[in-house]
Parts: structure tokens; sequence; C-alpha cells
């Protein structure tokens, strides 16, 4: 490879990652104010939207499946809980372990909202066709695993 090939493949990565940055920051910003608009942060969103999907869950293990930290966490569910849209509730086999779980009015506000988020998202995506959002999660796939072997 000559010297050329090199310093273009390098200069192609880095235009990648800046493109690939700002691409994530503008679609991040349109999210977050879609999230905001129904009232909630995003932190709060995503652990509503979790425990919709998912059912109750482990407070100790909602942080890490939003990639929240853990002194955060308690935080949030006070504020939803305070807002009435989840509720703890103690394990029955384990004292040291607290559910969350949505309540019927956060389960009415995700059956009202979830529906028009999911069309900002898919409004965000479709300027790509099928094909091209296939390739794209492939590719990001690959590409951050490999990543994450680097560390």
């Amino acid at each position: 490879m000559s010297n050329d090939q090199k310093h273009n493949e390098n200069d192609l990565s880095l235009k990648l990652f800046v493109v690939l940055s700002r691409a994530y920051r503008s679609i991040t910003d349109r999210v977050t104010e879609d999230m905001k608009s129904y009232g909630l942060n995003p932190t709060e969103f995503m652990v509503l939207e979790l425990l919709y999907h998912k059912g109750e869950q482990p407070i100790q293990h909602i942080g890490k499946k939003i990639l929240l930290a853990s002194g955060s966490m308690t935080y949030v569910v006070d504020k939803l809980e305070s807002k009435k849209l989840l509720e703890r509730k103690a394990c029955p086999e384990d004292r040291r372990v607290t559910f969350a779980s949505i309540t019927e009015e956060g389960r009415k506000l995700m059956d009202e909202i979830f529906p028009k988020h999911r069309k900002v998202i898919q409004n965000i995506f479709a300027t790509l066709d099928v094909n091209e959002q296939e390739t794209m999660i492939t590719c990001l796939k690959k590409l951050g695993i490999h990543a994450e072997e680097l560390i």
C-alpha cells in the first residue's frame, strides 16, 4: 500500500468518525426532544419503556440495561414513583431486592405516547430504505464489537 493510499484511508476513518458522531448527535437530539415533549426526561422515558416492554425489573438491574449509573437510578425511580408511573415492590424471596413495576397510570401513558415515539424514530430513519437500514445495522454491530475488543 502506498503512502497516499494509507493517508487517504486514515483520513477516511477520521471523516467516518466525524460523520457518525454528528449523525448520532442529530438523531439523539431529535429523539430526546420527542421524549421531553411528553413531560419526561430521557432517563425517565427509558426506564418506563423498559418496564412497559419487559415487565417489572429489579431496580439494581435497570441501570445496567439503560446504561445509567446506579446512584442515579434511585433518583429516577423516586421521580417516576412520585408521578405515580411506577411503584416499588419487595421481592418475596430476597428482601435485599426491590422491583420497579409500571403502574396502570404508567401503562396508559405509554400506550398513548409510545406509538408516537416509535413514529418519530421511523421518520428519522425513513430516508434509508430497508436494505440500507439492514446494512447499517450489520456494519455498526461489526464496528461496535471491534471497538469493544480493542479495550
